[in-house]
Parts: structure tokens; sequence; C-alpha cells
């Protein structure tokens, strides 16, 4: 599929509902697998530019972000678009309705997303069974990363107990799994991100971790994600707080609540977290930064407005070892993967 194919399918899709445009577009996904056609689309196997991260060997640098696959069924059709990683979720221990539709806004113009999905998903036993199912990504190398969270109605004083739950159901099917601190759709969830919070967090993660690692034979590693919205001075503590509790990989970054790059546009004062283009520069910006913290001690995987393979270099030159892609697949799909590798 070229880019002249990729604008043709997304101008039909997009005359849909946004949240109904995403579950299209997976369902067809699933069949066009299926039937074998998907890989007459696209590339058969992810392009061989090894990286080693988090102590793992990705095929490439290109991964999918969370919240794409929120339920972890698509993983071998969307494996075979080309990425070296696709990371499922989030999770949260209980199923979850999410947020009342509609939740889900294109800012066209602006090549943006605003989204108040609110962790919609079918709970950690059904996420792990759909991992479970999936073969085809894993034999050519593919790395499937777990993104777990907190359901809405517990309280953030027992939030430890809920990611508690869903690292250890994880655990088995994981090949890295994620921490998510940083949605704003989770009414208090970003109060975690306070420095003496994420600290307590992670020493009950590496305490777990380390008894499953025991148990199992084997080491999942451990990322957490955070939002873009964090001043340097909280920057530089979270930054010491994960060198001295032993995290293993740094997510920069979840969406925004900033509305100033798309303040007057339709959609811009819906709720929700902001993706996509303008969050290009505050992304890279942030990363950047914890980079002069963390510098090689702690891997950074770089997500937040990665448009074009530019915007992916841009990510890696600022200390990201790998980068995802969310909204900038939704805007120019499958060819910006070929793009990013190519360059």
């Amino acid at each position: 599929m070229n880019h002249s194919q990729y604008r043709l399918a997304r101008n039909l899709l997009f005359r849909l509902d946004a949240e109904k445009a995403h579950h299209v577009s997976l369902d067809n996904l699933r069949r066009l697998d299926k039937l074998g056609v998907l890989k007459l689309l696209s590339s058969k196997t992810p392009q061989s530019q090894p990286v080693d991260c988090m102590g793992l060997t990705f095929p490439n640098c290109v991964g999918l972000a969370a919240g794409l696959d929120k339920e972890g069924n698509c993983i071998d059709a969307l494996g075979k678009l080309g990425f070296g990683s696709v990371e499922i979720g989030t999770i949260t221990p209980r199923p979850q309705a999410g947020n009342p539709q509609p939740r889900l806004f294109r800012i066209i113009d602006k090549e943006a997303i605003i989204n108040r999905m609110g962790f919609n998903n079918p709970g950690i036993e059904t996420g792990v069974a759909n991992v479970a199912s999936s073969h085809s990504f894993r034999k050519q190398g593919g790395i499937v990363g777990f993104n777990i969270g907190k359901n809405k109605d517990t309280p953030n004083e027992n939030a430890v107990d809920d990611y508690l739950i869903c690292l250890r159901g994880a655990w088995d099917v994981a090949d890295y799994i994620t921490v998510n601190l940083s949605s704003p759709n989770t009414p208090g969830l970003r109060d975690l991100q306070a420095a003496d919070e994420t600290a307590r967090l992670i020493e009950a993660l590496k305490q777990e971790q380390e008894k499953l690692t025991q148990s199992s034979g084997r080491y999942v590693p451990i990322a957490l994600k955070v939002a873009p919205d964090l001043e340097p001075q909280h920057i530089a503590d979270l930054s010491q707080v994960f060198i001295d509790g032993g995290l293993d990989g740094l997510i920069a970054t979840n969406t925004t609540i900033s509305r100033s790059e798309v303040a007057g546009h339709r959609h811009a004062d819906e709720a929700g977290g902001l993706s996509g283009a303008p969050l290009t520069s505050r992304s890279t910006e942030v990363i950047s930064a914890f980079y002069s913290h963390l510098g090689d001690q702690i891997p950074i995987i770089g997500v937040g407005g990665i448009m074009t393979a530019e915007d992916a270099q841009q990510k890696l030159q600022a200390g990201a070892k790998i980068i995802q892609l969310y909204t900038g697949f939704i805007y120019n799909g499958p060819p910006l993967v070929d793009d990013i590798l190519k360059a």
C-alpha cells in the first residue's frame, strides 16, 4: 500500500464517526489477515533492523503504541504492517466500559485526535487470552507489550493492588509490561505521577517482578508511561525515582491536556487527551529532558506526534531508543512505517 492508496482508504473511513471507523478498521484488518490478503497489501515481515532495548531484541525501532489494539485481538494483523513491536491495552483487572460516547474526536486540519475513552477494555483475563492466541507476529520475532492500568472505581490508595493483579496476569504472555499512570481520562490517575507515589508503586512492582522471575524462570521488563505535561523539576525528580527504583524502561509521552496548539478549532474544548501533530515538539522536549537525567541508564521509548520519518528521527536524536506510533499511523497509515524504516 502506498501513500495515495492509503489516503483514499482514509477519506472513506473519515466519513464515519471516529470510534466507528476505529472498529471497522480493526475488524477488516482481522478479516484480511485470516483470508491471507493482508500480507499481499503490506510488509510481509517486520524489516530487520534489530535494536536492543530493556534487555529485549526488537526487530526494528518502530512500534505501535497502546490504545489502538485495546483488547489485544489484532496483534498478528497489525504485525504484518511492518511494526517491530505492538503494545496492547490499556487493560484493567476488571472489564470496563469506559466513558460515555462520543469520546473520540478528529481535528483533521491539525492532524490531531482528542480522546477520552476511559480505559474501555475486556479485563485482564480476556486480555491475556487474546494475547495468548496470537502466534505469527511473535514467530517473526515481533515484541508484544502489555499496557496495564487501574479500574476507574479503584481509589488511588489501592491502585497498587490493581497494577499487581495485572502484572501477575500478563506475566506469561507479555514481552514487556507498561504501567500507565498518565492517561488524563481516569480521574486522579495522574496524581500517581507524584515522585513519592511513583516511588512506592515502583518498589511494589519490582518486588513482585523479582518473585515472578524466580517462579517463572523468565524476566519481563517493566516500563512506565508518563505525561507530556510535566515541569522540569518534576522530570528531574521522577528521573531520580526511576534510577533509584531500577525501572527497566520509560515511555514518553502519553497525550496532553494542553489545547494551545488547537485553540479555536472544532472539538478543541472537548475533554480528554490530545495527540498527533500538536504534540510533536512537546513530546520531543520531554524525551530530551528525561534523557539529560537518565542518559543510557534507563532506555526511553519515544511516542507523541510522530507524523513523518523526520519526526521519528528527532525523537531518536533526543534520546529515544525506539519509537511508537498512534495518531501518525491513523493519518498516514502503513506507508509511514516504511518511510521511517527507510530513513
